[in-house]
């Protein structure tokens, strides 16, 4: 296959219908520099915005982001599609992310807070509030779906793991069942335990915030009854991201 001549290019070619994903791996297998552009362009994004839901920190997030491109660079000569590319870099983010956050607890967990920074709520205040603004929605509709959006990220974090991770991958990153399953490479039906004990706990924790500010913001309580379809509505269907 001729090499792409840019990373735009490249990403329409693996866009298109009917273009196996193999012509891409085979293309990043050949050291191709527009492949490996397409490629971080395409998942450092959701790599990191995982990473930093698991880690809470942004800059242990984005040292973390690193080690999981340098890891797929030099292990793409052993990559043989048994899954998906996705699937395979997720794995690889949510491993380096795993063994960071033990490191952390072993190393650090005495000496730092595990309250986010300024730094993090700077970056990740910017981004949601992009995300989340709606013209045809008056100035106080989006200063509250803001404050829901902030409530509930403060709230998954304090959910503990391998829960949250999996709430994370199905609720923000919108990965199916199935696509989860081969990341944490756990059974379908740990998935699907895992997701929804991770719904219920934060459903508990949101509660009383509902019942507090819900007339006032318009949240309705019963949007938090976790499920596919209220879940998405709790996250007001935005897709949030965080950027390092």
């Amino acid at each position: 296959m001729k090499v792409m001549a840019g990373a735009a290019n490249l990403a329409e070619f693996a866009s298109a219908i009917g273009v196996p994903e193999s012509a891409v791996i085979a293309e990043l297998k050949a050291g191709s520099e527009e492949a490996y552009a397409w490629l971080v362009g395409e998942f450092h994004q959701p790599v990191y915005s995982v990473i930093y839901r698991i880690l809470t920190d942004p800059s242990d997030a984005a040292d973390t982001t690193q080690e999981v491109f340098l890891k797929v660079f030099r292990g793409m000569k052993y990559f043989h599609g048994q899954s998906s590319l996705k699937t395979w870099i997720y794995r690889i983010a949510i491993h380096e992310a795993s063994n960071r956050r033990r490191w952390w607890f072993r190393h650090k967990a005495k000496e730092t807070s595990m309250e986010p920074s300024d730094a993090a709520a700077h970056s990740f205040s910017g981004p949601v509030n992009a995300a989340l603004v709606d013209k045809h929605k008056s100035p106080f509709e989006n200063v509250a779906d803001h404050e829901v959006q902030g409530k509930v990220e403060e709230e998954l974090r304090k959910v503990s793991e391998p829960y949250r991770t999996a709430v994370v991958l199905r609720d923000i990153e919108d990965l199916s069942y199935e696509e989860i399953a081969e990341i944490t490479q756990v059974s379908l039906g740990t998935v699907k335990s895992r997701i929804t004990r991770g719904r219920d706990a934060l459903r508990k924790r949101l509660t009383e915030y509902a019942r507090e500010v819900g007339p006032e913001l318009g949240l309705d309580l019963a949007r938090l009854s976790f499920g596919d379809e209220p879940s998405a509505q709790v996250f007001r269907g935005k897709r949030i991201e965080v950027t390092p």
